[in-house]
């Protein structure tokens, strides 16, 4: 079990001050809107590596008018036989950039993903499946990054190496030793980012498929290369592969000023099974439906692997479109979940299946309040 025993906020958002004492169950936040339940979910979401649930810039998060200019978020983990983690993260005043601390020692941001897993779901998320091909696919990235801590260095790796590569292809791709050597990098980089997302997607479905009575409708998932010879990520030669591809591609590339082939040009495709309908052409509650079970999935798939610690679950606003059978069942989810989970919703009577299995906090003005 994986659950966080305290949380205290410092300077974030609406909170001057937050302090939270907690037990393992799942927490319920609840109050109107604006109240700042949000809030304290991205803070949260701050104790993993990122730019947190709304990807923003680390000044972001300041509360307005604080006199530091910085903020702060701390808390103590608790897992399953271990003792507890102190966890720290925020904005260093002086130098503007973002400060980890593990147990009163400095660390990299990288480091919480050892300790740490977070799985969540926000509003904005709603529309994803009939939303723009890039939104899906740092989706899915983030998914993989939670049974692949590596598949971020690979990324980056990935990412800077196609700049430098499209660099040289504006500048004419005169040097050819530098060139291959860019393009040797994103082969390398792209087929351990092929391999994660294959790996991931074979999880996902494992821990789709049995749950076949499940309230939540079951989705077929794949990644759909757009870009023509897309490598089979299983081949034992995929790295030479992409070499070969990227090669090939250099003047269709240099003409358009940009990379039109590699594992960046993947897209997620979600069938609903059932009606054998793509996901994108469900109505936006179907949608919402597809999308909780699949993160409930991922949760679920984060779990079972082994030596990785079971997911914090943040649900925003989840259940607020939910009929009362499927709001049931997704708190039946929860509750079974070997991680804590973290719900938000404006009514606590949208919460009422937890009875007594969850901790429930009112929200209101900076404060929260357990009741």
């Amino acid at each position: 079990m994986s659950a966080l025993t305290r949380l205290q906020l410092t300077d974030f958002r609406s909170y001057r001050a937050l302090d939270l004492s907690l037990d393992d169950r799942p927490v319920v936040l609840f109050g109107a809107n604006g109240a700042g339940k949000t809030n304290i979910l991205e803070a949260i979401s701050f104790l993993a590596p990122g730019r947190g649930m709304r990807r923003v810039s680390l000044d972001a998060p300041v509360r307005q008018d604080c006199e530091s200019g910085a903020w702060g978020v701390h808390a103590m983990l608790t897992r399953t036989d271990e003792d507890p983690f102190a966890l720290g993260t925020g904005l260093d005043a002086q130098k503007r950039t973002r400060r980890v601390r593990i147990d009163g020692q400095n660390a990299k941001a990288g480091a919480l993903a050892d300790l740490l897993r977070l799985v969540w779901l926000t509003p904005a998320q709603d529309r994803l499946f009939a939303g723009p091909r890039g939104a899906r696919l740092r989706f899915f990235d983030r998914l993989t990054l939670s049974l692949h801590p590596e598949h971020g260095r690979n990324a980056t790796g990935y990412e800077r190496a196609m700049r430098d590569r499209q660099r040289l292809l504006d500048e004419g791709g005169r040097d050819l030793a530098w060139l291959e050597a860019c393009e040797q990098q994103m082969a390398q980089t792209g087929s351990r980012i092929m391999q994660a997302r294959a790996d991931t997607i074979t999880h996902l479905q494992h821990e789709i498929d049995a749950r076949a009575q499940s309230a939540f409708p079951q989705a077929d998932l794949s990644l759909e290369a757009l870009y023509e010879d897309a490598p089979d990520c299983e081949a034992p030669d995929l790295t030479h592969q992409l070499t070969r591809i990227f090669a090939a591609s250099r003047p269709r590339d240099g003409a358009a000023g940009r990379s039109l082939s590699g594992p960046h040009r993947a897209n997620l495709d979600v069938l609903w099974r059932a009606k054998a309908m793509p996901a994108k052409l469900s109505s936006t509650g179907e949608q919402k439906a597809l999308l909780i079970g699949l993160t409930l999935a991922h949760a679920r798939a984060v779990a079972a692997k082994a030596d990785t610690p079971a997911p914090l679950v943040l649900l925003d606003e989840a259940c607020a479109h939910l009929d009362p059978d499927r709001r049931a069942a997704l708190i039946d989810e929860v509750c079974a979940m070997h991680g804590q989970g973290w719900l938000t919703g404006t009514d606590r009577a949208l919460f009422e299946a937890f009875e007594d299995r969850a901790q429930f906090f009112e929200v209101s003005d900076g404060i929260a309040k357990a009741v």
